[in-house]
């Protein structure tokens, strides 16, 4: 018997509504880089709505088999075997991409992971491509709403290194990486999709 498949249901309530929002942004040929992939109901929806791109979906290494339960399952031609990959090493082992999606991690992560996320991301991407991060975020310190507030008290009585992140910490993280923010989408569950575009480098100066 083939071991049951990881499911979350937040991945399977929210898959649709982000759609909406990648579609706004992936073109045919992009090379997507998926960090977290979680259950891989992202990672299968996604390169199934987009058949003509390319979907990297990684994990890190506890993780991955778990994840590749659902991917090999799915039998997808642009969805590969998921990948290890941390973003605490200094160097990211897989190619420079168009599109790195992360969906419920920033806020899982502890500070010094998010801010390795955004500066491995600024290395990775190709110049002109998107960052795109979906999850929960404060806005000048303050919580969007009391719900999102005793989120951030379970995340910190799990782990008190994680916590629901401050919007203007995270866009100075993607501006000091070369990133500018084009799009901050609120979604639904007190959720947003914020999307950056990697701005080329002009003459040494960004």
């Amino acid at each position: 018997m083939n071991p049951p498949l990881p499911f979350s249901q937040a991945s399977e309530n929210n898959k649709r509504v982000i759609l909406e929002v990648l579609a706004r942004h992936l073109t045919r040929g992009d090379s997507v880089l998926e960090i977290g992939g979680g259950s891989g109901q992202h990672a299968v929806f996604f390169a199934t709505c987009f058949r003509e791109l390319h979907w990297q979906s990684s994990d890190i290494s506890s993780n991955v088999d778990s994840l590749n339960l659902r991917i090999s399952a799915a039998q997808l031609p642009n969805l590969p075997a998921a990948i290890s990959l941390d973003v605490n090493d200094p160097d990211w082992s897989c190619p420079c991409c168009n599109v790195i999606y992360s969906a419920n991690s920033l806020h899982i992560m502890s500070t010094a992971s998010v801010e390795k996320f955004f500066s491995g991301a600024g290395t990775k991407l190709r110049d002109n491509g998107v960052l795109l991060a979906y999850g929960p975020f404060k806005y000048d310190g303050a919580f969007t709403t009391e719900s999102n507030a005793h989120f951030d008290l379970w995340l910190k009585d799990r782990d008190p290194r994680s916590g629901v992140r401050d919007f203007e910490w995270v866009n100075d993280l993607a501006e000091n990486a070369g990133l500018t923010l084009l799009e901050d989408n609120a979604m639904p569950a007190n959720n947003q999709f914020l999307v950056w575009k990697k701005t080329k480098l002009e003459h040494g100066v960004r």
